[in-house]
C-alpha cells in the first residue's frame, strides 16, 4: 500500500489561507493525523479500529461507503454524530460535532435512528473535540480513524483512511471473499494513474468545488467554482459516453468512482440550492444519472447514505434552520435514484 502522503488528498492549497478567507474565499484546512494501518503502530486486526462519522458530511460518506463496500461493517466498528451541530447555547460551545441520539431533528420532528452514543473510548464522550483534545489537538473534523486497543487516533483524511481500507480489508475481517471483493485501488500502474488524475480532478473541481461554490462569500470565487464545476460534470458525462464502461475507468468501479459518488448524491436534492448550484441537475445528463442510479444499487452503499442527514445536516444549519420541502421532482429521493430511465426525460 501507499504511504498516505499529502499528494494522495489532493489537499487545498494552504498559501495566505487566513487572507483569502478573509476575502470570502471558502478555503479547507489540513488533516493533522496522517498514520496508517499497517504502521508498526497500527497492525491489522479485525475489530481493533473504529470510525467516527457524520452521515451527512460527504468526507465521512466516502468512507462509510468503503467500509460497506468491502464488507467491512463487523470488521470495523463506528459511531454516528448528528448530523447538525451544536449551537451557540451549548455549554461547550457552537459548531462542534455531537453524539446525542436524542436529539430532535426538526425535519423529521423526532430523533434520527441512525444516530450513536459513543462507544469506542470507554468514556462515552459527547463531543468528537473531546476525542482530539485527549490526544492535544484542537482538530474537531470527522471522519476519524481510531485505534481501540491504544485508545488513539490513526487517521483523520478521508482520502487515506478509504485506501488503507481496501489495502487491509482481508486482515481487518472483511466478510466478503477476496474474489468477490472490490479492489478500489488495483496494482495496475496505468490504471492507478487513471484514478489518481481523475481523483485530483474530482476533489478540485467538484467535491471541494460545492463548497467553493456555496461557502464563498465572494461573487467571483462564486462564479468560477460554479464554472468549474458545471464544466467537470460535462466531461465526466463525455467520459461515461465514450468508454463503454459502467463506471469511470471501465468496467470495475474503483475509488474514482467511490469519491464522486457523495457529491452527485448530494447534487439535486441539496447542493442545486444550499450550495448554489443551480446550473442542471444531475437527471439532466443521461449517463452520469444512470451511473448514479449504477452506483446507489451497489451493495452497501444504499445503506451507507442517507438523504434525510444530509438534508438535516445542511439546510438545518441555515440562519433560520428550516429545512425547505423539495426539490421532489420527479418523485422523492432517494427513491428516484432507482429510475435511471428518467435521464433526460423531464
Amino acid at each position: 500500500m501507499p504511504k498516505p502522503n499529502a499528494d494522495l488528498s489532493k489537499e487545498e492549497n494552504q498559501s495566505d489561507a487566513a487572507g483569502r478567507r478573509a476575502q470570502g474565499e471558502f478555503v479547507r484546512g489540513v488533516s493533522g493525523f496522517r498514520s496508517a494501518i499497517g504502521d508498526a503502530d497500527f497492525p491489522a486486526e479485525p475489530g481493533r479500529y473504529h470510525l467516527f462519522v457524520a452521515l451527512n458530511c460527504p468526507w465521512c460518506h466516502r468512507v462509510t461507503l468503503a467500509r460497506n463496500i468491502l464488507g467491512l461493517q463487523s470488521g470495523v466498528s463506528m459511531d454516528v454524530a448528528f448530523p447538525g451541530r451544536t449551537e451557540k447555547d451549548d455549554p461547550a460551545g457552537e459548531n462542534l460535532w455531537e453524539f446525542n441520539p436524542g436529539r430532535i431533528a426538526s425535519l423529521t420532528g423526532a430523533p434520527l435512528p441512525e444516530c450513536t452514543e459513543e462507544t469506542a473510548t470507554g468514556e462515552g464522550l459527547r463531543l468528537v473535540q473531546q476525542i482530539y483534545r485527549a490526544e492535544g489537538s484542537d482538530e474537531r473534523s470527522v471522519p476519524v480513524l481510531y485505534d481501540k486497543k491504544q485508545q488513539r487516533i490513526v487517521n483523520n483524511e478521508s482520502a487515506e483512511i478509504i485506501r488503507m481500507l481496501n489495502a487491509h480489508a482481508g486482515a481487518l475481517g472483511s466478510t466478503i471473499v477476496q474474489e468477490k471483493r472490490p479492489d478500489l485501488y488495483p496494482n495496475d500502474v496505468d490504471l492507478q494513474s487513471e484514478i489518481d488524475a481523475l481523483n485530483e480532478a474530482i476533489y478540485t473541481r467538484i467535491n471541494n468545488g460545492a463548497y467553493k461554490a456555496g461557502f464563498s462569500s465572494d461573487q467571483s470565487v462564486y462564479a468560477a467554482a460554479y464554472e468549474s464545476y458545471f464544466t467537470m460534470l460535462a466531461e465526466l458525462e463525455d467520459r461515461l459516453a465514450a468508454n463503454g464502461g459502467p463506471f469511470l475507468t471501465g468496467e470495475s468501479f474503483t475509488e474514482a468512482d467511490l469519491r464522486l459518488f457523495p457529491t452527485l448524491y448530494r447534487h439535486d436534492p441539496v447542493y442545486f440550492v444550499r450550495m448554489k448550484l443551480n446550473g442542471a441537475r444531475i437527471l439532466d445528463y443521461p449517463n452520469l444519472w444512470h451511473w448514479l442510479c449504477r452506483v446507489h444499487a451497489l451493495p452497501g452503499v444504499a445503506d451507507s447514505s442517507s438523504l434525510v442527514h444530509c438534508r438535516q445536516g445542511y439546510f438545518g444549519r441555515s440562519w433560520n434552520n428550516v429545512v425547505p420541502l423539495g426539490p421532489f421532482r420527479p418523485m422523492p429521493y432517494p427513491q428516484a435514484y432507482s429510475h435511471p430511465e428518467l435521464a433526460g426525460a423531464l
